[in-house]
């Protein structure tokens, strides 16, 4: 089918809650199964047709009508909140299961990374499940053999290739099988939640090496809660909901969608009643907002754009020297900075009566990529009081576009740290050495 690697047309898949499952309970049931099943084909596809329901069904549809495109090298994320439909997706497409309804069409080998515990048999030494997994996905042994050094050494686990596998770590598991996903050169490689497992360095590679995939030429489905990582190695993602998808464009687009669709995070916070704003007698919360350099409010941020916090209070009693500020939390909860009213008209001086909206201004490529979450606070110095305290009072995303003119440029990697400003740099060069 020239440039397509993957069609899928109206895609459904449906559940009957509460009845027996098939499954398979032996390798041989397994590859028997493989074996007849016309969706191994490359170029083939794999259809469903819905059967009738009985009166002691529960329906339930964990896909709805999905159709889209992927084209041959194109790298595509897929993300969405949990119970969206992501892994039942990429189980029909890895041939795990099959849809009720609708069809996927396949054109290349396909290796699948889903989950620890998939396609390895636990009997099985990683050695001989190397060239089992090398054999299903139909290349000869003696191409295996050129690969095996390769797979181990990416794995770190030379000293247990010959142990039986139910015997690994998860992580050892993790790695043997994204080592061995990667590395059989499949022509379409769908990888689900492949940064969930392992540590900071292992999770490294995986993306080093998913971008050597990319720049093969080679198609990925990737699918992560990682929304950086998806920008980061995705210029597409779709974005599913419900069994349903809403979005299909840009992966900074499709993720500022996603990120805003999240009840856990508001970009404005108001009180309209002063009695049950945060506060007390001397001062009153009214409200919160986080707007963009445009004036608008916003939950997600471009890294590269200023950024605007504004509070909004009220001064209930006269001859207090209040200062307004915040301090902004990282998903770990750690702090990033804080920011104190400075203003020299305010600065030691005590506030009449009367409304106030204070504004600080966060420059553009300060922050790193993420979700960052604001505590308001009014407090005075001279006794040091908490007049007001208002934890997690709205939050915004930060999202790094990938465009090349960030502080990350087009370097493509983790960069680590809670801020990520971009510095003036200077370098001097002469071609006869430097003189000082």
């Amino acid at each position: 089918m020239g440039d397509i690697a993957l069609r899928v047309k109206d895609l459904s898949k449906q559940y009957y809650i509460g009845k027996r499952q098939k499954f398979h309970n032996t390798l041989r049931d397994t590859l028997a199964d493989f074996l007849v099943s016309p969706f191994r084909r490359v170029g083939k596809s794999w259809r469903g047709q819905a059967r009738g329901a009985t009166e002691l069904d529960e329906i339930f549809w964990a896909l709805r009508d999905i159709s889209f495109e992927v084209k041959c090298g194109e790298v595509v994320g897929i993300i969405g909140r949990n119970g969206a439909g992501k892994s039942t997706l990429l189980k029909i497409l890895s041939r795990i299961t099959e849809p009720t309804q609708g069809y996927a069409e396949i054109y290349g080998r396909v290796g699948s990374l889903l989950e620890v515990g998939t396609g390895f048999h636990a009997e099985l030494s990683g050695r001989e499940n190397v060239y089992l997994n090398g054999a299903i996905l139909g290349m000869k042994k003696a191409e295996i053999a050129r690969k095996f050094d390769e797979i181990v050494s990416f794995a770190e686990i030379e000293k247990f290739i010959d142990m039986q596998v139910k015997h690994y770590s998860s992580g050892m598991y993790l790695r043997l099988a994204f080592a061995v996903a990667a590395h059989l050169e499949p022509e379409i490689l769908i990888v689900d939640e492949v940064l969930a497992v392992g540590d900071a360095q292992f999770q490294k590679k995986c993306l080093n090496k998913m971008q050597d995939v990319e720049q093969q030429g080679r198609t990925v489905l990737f699918v992560s809660h990682h929304i950086p990582a998806i920008i980061r190695l995705c210029r597409r993602t779709v974005l599913l909901a419900e069994g349903k998808i809403i979005a299909d464009g840009l992966s900074h687009k499709v993720a500022s969608t996603y990120l805003n669709s999240g009840c856990n995070t508001k970009a404005v916070r108001e009180w309209l009643d002063l009695k049950t704003a945060p506060g007390n007698e001397v001062v009153r919360l009214c409200a919160v907002r986080v707007r963009g350099e445009d004036g608008q409010i916003t939950d997600t941020m471009d890294v590269r754009r200023p950024i605007t916090i504004e509070m909004e209070y009220e001064v209930l009693e006269e001859g207090y020297e209040l200062v307004p500020n915040f301090e902004c939390f990282n998903e770990e909860n750690v702090s990033i900075f804080s920011s104190l009213d400075q203003e020299p008209v305010w600065r030691q001086r005590p506030r009449p009566v009367g409304r106030y909206v204070s504004t600080a201004w966060i420059p553009g490529n300060l922050l790193a990529d993420g979700t960052l979450f604001v505590t308001c606070y009014i407090t005075t110095a001279h006794p040091f009081t908490h007049h007001c305290m208002e934890r997690d009072a709205v939050a915004f995303h930060v999202i790094d576009p990938m465009e090349g003119d960030s502080a990350l440029g087009t370097w493509t990697e983790h960069i680590d740290g809670v801020v990520r400003p971009l510095l003036k740099w200077n370098t001097h060069y002469s071609p006869n050495g430097y003189h000082g």
